[in-house]
């Protein structure tokens, strides 16, 4: 395939997670393509006010993803752009078990209803970097060919993993179908809002003592033109998504103008304390084991079959600092609460060890 990959616009596409900021920004870019003819958000949830005038030209159906099959079927739809995932868990909304349910169970279904779609021709699925789990027996770089050494201790890498299994099920079931999975890296820019960039955006980062790991981000312009093209293109396969180059987490924290506040790794559990004492939100497994091991990826195959190189780490990330220049302040309440969180945590973990020896 040459670079940039062949025409092959749908003409009717299914976008899902259309409620959330991924999901209505690519299904709007797809509205504005004048080569596409329809584009149906889906979600159960109604996408909220914000999102309003960006949806206007989007028709929107609130169903799940275990009623999709009539649908595609009755729309003749195309393609399907699979966004409806969820990173972390939320307890006001069902926690770990809602959080696989809709991850796992919701994505299984889907694909059934995809395979049973007759005129359906290309399929899109979000992924995340965190297929490659983390661990200090990774090497250097991971290519879209490295197993994980070890299964993901956090919830959403597990997810990952078995999202990624039903797809290759899907491909062997439904060969005539392009299936394309993006392995997105962080979302970081002006516009991202995350958990990760909620963690650069307060005036005390939690690190862990002693470690120093190398970064990629993604920045959130650059990861709807890749998704875009996977629609109107054909990109068989996996593929890598990062910005180029690397940050460490030291040089991440200066360049946002921070207050480093190193832990003690047995006290990982207290750095998860500060994040939420601080206000950082839903800080869990992954984004810690993230924040000791790193991970960076190689975006070759991305480059030659696209046609497309992402702005690097440095740059997606110095256009967040410019959006988010200043922030909260670091009052002394605020610091002691951070020191009595990680303190707290310290203390929790040294118990556990006690109570097991």
């Amino acid at each position: 395939m040459t670079p940039g990959g062949t025409s092959g616009a749908p003409g009717v596409v299914v976008v899902t997670g259309v409620s959330r900021y991924l999901g209505a920004h690519v299904a709007a870019r797809l509205a504005a393509d004048p080569r596409i003819e329809r584009v149906i958000g889906v979600d159960p949830p109604a996408p909220g006010a914000e999102f309003t005038d960006l949806l206007d030209r989007v028709e929107r159906v609130r169903v799940d993803a275990g009623s999709l099959g009539g649908l595609l079927a009755d729309l003749s739809v195309d393609a399907v752009v699979h966004l409806a995932l969820v990173s972390a868990p939320d307890k006001q909304h069902g926690g770990r078990a809602a959080m696989k349910e809709q991850n796992v169970i919701g994505t299984m279904q889907l694909l059934a209803a995809c395979q049973r779609a007759p005129r359906l021709r290309k399929v899109v699925v979000r992924s995340s970097t965190a297929a490659y789990g983390v661990s200090f027996r990774d090497p250097a770089v991971f290519t879209e060919e490295t197993e994980p050494r070890e299964v993901p201790r956090g919830g959403f890498g597990r997810d990952i993993l078995d999202i990624e299994g039903y797809v290759r099920g899907f491909r062997r079931r439904r060969p005539d179908v392009t299936a394309t999975v993006l392995r997105f890296a962080p979302f970081i820019g002006s516009t991202a809002d995350t958990t990760l960039t909620r963690y650069f955006r307060q005036p005390v980062v939690p690190t862990v003592l002693g470690r120093d790991p190398r970064l990629q981000f993604l920045h959130f312009d650059d990861a709807l033109e890749v998704l875009h093209r996977s629609i109107v293109e054909d990109h068989p396969g996996t593929y890598n998504v990062a910005g180029p180059g690397v940050l460490s987490l030291s040089q991440a924290v200066r360049r946002a103008g921070r207050i480093e506040v190193p832990v003690l790794e047995p006290g990982l559990s207290g750095a998860v304390a500060l994040a939420r004492t601080l206000g950082y939100g839903r800080l869990g497994l992954d984004q810690v084991d993230l924040f000791v091991h790193g991970r960076v990826v190689d975006t070759s195959r991305l480059v030659q079959e696209y046609g497309f190189t992402p702005r690097s780490t440095a740059a997606a990330f110095d256009d967040f600092i410019r959006a988010h220049h200043g922030g909260a302040l670091v009052t002394r309440d605020r610091l002691a609460a951070a020191e009595q969180a990680v303190l707290a945590g310290i203390r929790q973990v040294r118990a556990a060890v006690r109570e097991g020896s």
